[in-house]
């Protein structure tokens, strides 16, 4: 979605609200559930413009640990400065206003796979599946004999003593 801006820019205190849906592309080990609403305003604070909104994003993951499928609901707030001629091109919070417009999707899918976990868990103290058997260690423990370290296999065979 372009937003114009053309009636905000240079009218400090001026401001233009936004609100429409988008479908982000699916992120690894996620599926989107359908596009997410996205809603903000669009300030002009002292000559320099800033978008301030939120996405509600829903969507399908599989957690890296246990391969378990689990649902993700969340509010991304989303807080990006635009301007009419990079400076600083290495900085992903300002965007271009491109003809006196902004594209709000480049804005709020950039905000999105910024914030994406590297890792995607169920929970975070998630045991995740036995490296032996595959078992899900968060069901029960399974029944493999762990493999003691060689390094201290001394002090297991002290300790096998007792």
């Amino acid at each position: 979605m372009r937003l114009k801006l053309n009636d905000i820019i240079g009218i400090p205190g001026a401001k233009k609200p936004f609100a429409f849906s988008l479908l982000f592309p699916d992120p690894v080990a996620c599926t989107m559930c359908g596009p997410s609403t996205i809603s903000g305003t669009v300030f002009n604070i002292a000559g320099a413009l800033e978008i301030r909104g939120e996405a509600q994003i829903a969507m399908t993951c599989t957690c890296d640990r246990c391969m378990a499928s689990f649902l993700v609901e969340r509010t991304l707030p989303v807080v990006a400065y635009l301007a009419e001629e990079l400076t600083d091109e290495s900085n992903p919070d300002i965007f271009l206003i491109e003809d006196g417009a902004i594209d709000l999707e480049e804005v709020f899918t950039t905000a999105f796979f910024l914030d994406m976990e590297s890792k995607i868990v169920c929970k975070e103290d998630c045991l995740g599946l036995c490296t032996t058997c595959g078992a899900d260690l968060n069901q029960d423990p399974c029944a493999c004999k762990q493999d003691i370290d060689p390094r201290l296999a001394a002090l297991q065979q002290f300790l096998d003593k007792e």
